[in-house]
């Protein structure tokens, strides 16, 4: 499973809203509300993001083992 979570916490730091990163990356609400529910965002996106705030994915996405 993938977390958003690392975004959130970028965003914070940045003292940034989920507002602020829709408006500076023309993504939808919709594409932020999916991430927000750790839904799949395209590369594509997460390219988007990472340029914009000047970050690493791991900044923006985790990875979450799952426990089978």
């Amino acid at each position: 499973m993938f977390s958003y979570n690392p975004l959130w916490k970028t965003l914070v730091d940045k003292k940034m809203k989920k507002t602020d990163l829709i408006n500076i990356t023309n993504l939808s609400s919709q594409t932020i509300a999916d991430m927000g529910k750790d839904k799949y965002v395209s590369m594509s996106t997460l390219d988007k993001i990472c340029n914009t705030l000047n970050c690493d994915i791991s900044n923006v996405i985790q990875h979450i083992p799952n426990n089978e």
